[in-house]
């Protein structure tokens, strides 16, 4: 399984990309997310569209979702075919209603399912999502009453949606659940209120912080490389081999 970064930065961003990735098993690509600046990362990438297999949404900011629109009238229009959409089942019903419906309904009857192969994932239930692909939604703690998931990847594999800094559950997935790369949103400045931030992250356990790779990260992040302890950054763009990640 390899991962790209279509990019890896915060919402207010703009030196980097939203924080977005493309993973790839056997041949078949998954989006993790698809904000804003997807589509232009794709397309400056050398991809489009009509590669996607499959779409993983996190939860229900711009960063997130502020490309899903496009990818869906492309993928109606121009691929003709309906990609498969991976969702909370929490999600489902505010992400048409509170952020599609208003540009993707062309009639009074149209619902995701004209656009998308829905496939809603319930908390806690591990999914295979394409073959040798498999995710465990995790509820995490991101901005008040607003439902955020994160990532368990083949068991082993963490990956944030956006959360504030939760060192027991971090602590349970690596010493419990055997969790040896974990992809974590990282606000460079305090404070943390609805992401970790890099002050709270720097007080992880050391044989943890070996295992952390950060992202989501401010334009000044160049000002802190080597201010990271043990933990690195994700490089906007750069292709990770997970098995290689999984050595280090």
């Amino acid at each position: 399984m390899k991962i790209q970064m279509l990019g890896t930065g915060s919402a207010f961003a703009k030196t980097f990309d939203n924080n977005n990735a493309l993973l790839t098993v056997d041949g078949r690509k998954l989006m993790i997310d698809c904000g804003i600046t997807a589509p232009k990362a794709l397309f400056n990438l050398g991809y489009n569209f009509g590669d996607i297999d499959a779409l993983l949404l996190t939860h229900m900011h711009a960063d997130h979702i502020g490309g899903v629109e496009e990818f869906a009238f492309q993928m109606k229009f121009l691929y003709g075919r309906k990609p498969l959409l991976y969702v909370a089942d929490t999600l489902v019903d505010p992400l048409w209603e509170h952020s599609l419906k208003g540009g993707l309904q062309q009639n009074p009857d149209d619902t995701l399912a004209d656009y998308f192969d829905v496939k809603p994932l319930p908390e806690g239930v591990p999914h295979e999502l394409l073959p040798g692909l498999r995710a465990e939604l995790l509820l995490t703690r991101h901005i008040p009453n607003k439902a955020s998931y994160s990532l368990l990847l083949n068991e082993t594999f963490f990956y944030s949606g956006d959360m504030v800094y939760d060192p027991d559950l971090l602590e349970s997935l690596v010493n419990d659940r055997g969790v040896n790369v974990i992809f974590h949103d990282c606000q460079l400045h305090p404070p943390g209120a609805v992401h970790a931030c890099l002050p709270q992250l720097l007080t992880l356990p050391a044989h943890i912080q070996r295992f952390v790779y950060l992202m989501h990260y401010g334009d000044d992040q160049p000002e802190f490389v080597g201010r990271t302890g043990t933990m690195r950054f994700l490089e906007q763009h750069a292709i990770y081999d997970l098995d290689d990640l999984t050595k280090k």
